[in-house]
């Protein structure tokens, strides 16, 4: 028996994605490409391929309950990460059983907007998320669009982004990561890290010209995790996660008519740099 649970294990709270390329699909992949054991509590299910979300199914919370207390009596659960929860009542659930067990960090990923448009969180639970689950997180991975909505305002310049974070700080969560890829006027795919001890840095990638960045959000966030439980420090885990998905955009696939997704098989990109705030 004293081999039981040795193996690093993370677990993804989040959507189901018929299509394969995002929520915990695209969870599960980046977990296994970087060689820990993945597993899932699915928070709710859609019907979804890369033109968009055609229809979407939340669980019922009593079963998102169950899928907690199995997971909790039998393994050594070292990270966890958050995906799409749907609404309030979903993130209350999520919440509570957060409450009640020992996953190790918690990295959210604050999950509002599909690539085709579609929305995913309904707007009465962006308020759940900032009271009950930001409190909870080790580290948030807003991309600007999300990171707008949540602090309430345009953000527009590298200022910006760095008052963003150190307001959504304040709502409790250690550490916050703010994704510049939607700044598409830049050469440069920049995002901004605000850590818990009030350092902060910049890393970048040269921006890649495509259409297949389905899930780029779930694969980041959950490389990050997957990094963590590894045992890694949190610096090293937030390179590794942009090396890991620069590496996944640049070495693309081809599925799908839309947005298609990133290659989860990729190598680690050698292109991302660190610089100090700016």
């Amino acid at each position: 028996m004293g081999s039981v649970n040795r193996t690093p294990q993370v677990v993804t709270i989040a959507g189901s994605d018929s299509g394969g390329g995002a929520g915990m699909q695209a969870d599960l992949k980046t977990f296994q490409a970087r060689h820990v054991f993945g597993m899932n509590i699915v928070v709710a299910l859609t019907a979804q391929n890369t033109y968009g979300v055609q229809a979407s199914l939340p669980i019922p919370t009593y079963f998102i309950d169950a899928q907690f207390q199995s997971l909790d009596a039998d393994f050594a659960i070292k990270a966890a990460k958050t995906g799409m929860l749907a609404d309030s009542e979903h993130v209350e659930a999520v919440v509570r059983n957060l409450q009640q067990v020992d996953f190790g960090p918690l990295i959210v990923d604050p999950v509002m907007v599909a690539k085709g448009g579609a929305t995913l969180l309904e707007p009465e639970a962006v308020a759940t998320i900032k009271s009950k689950l930001l409190p909870l997180a080790d580290v948030v991975t807003p991309n600007l669009p999300e990171a707008e909505i949540i602090v309430g305002r345009p953000i527009k310049t590298n200022a910006d982004t760095i008052a963003a974070a150190q307001t959504i700080q304040q709502f409790g969560v250690k550490n916050v990561i703010i994704k510049g890829g939607h700044r598409s006027e830049d050469d440069q795919a920049a995002d901004y890290i605000l850590l818990e001890d009030g350092s902060s840095f910049w890393l970048s990638a040269p921006r890649i010209a495509t259409a297949n960045t389905h899930g780029t959000g779930d694969t980041f966030s959950a490389c990050i995790a997957a990094e963590l439980a590894k045992g890694q420090p949190l610096k090293s885990a937030i390179v590794t996660a942009k090396a890991f998905l620069q590496g996944a955009i640049s070495q693309g696939i081809f599925v799908g008519h839309g947005h298609g997704p990133t290659n989860h098989w990729a190598k680690l990109s050698d292109k991302v740099r660190m610089s100090e705030t700016r």
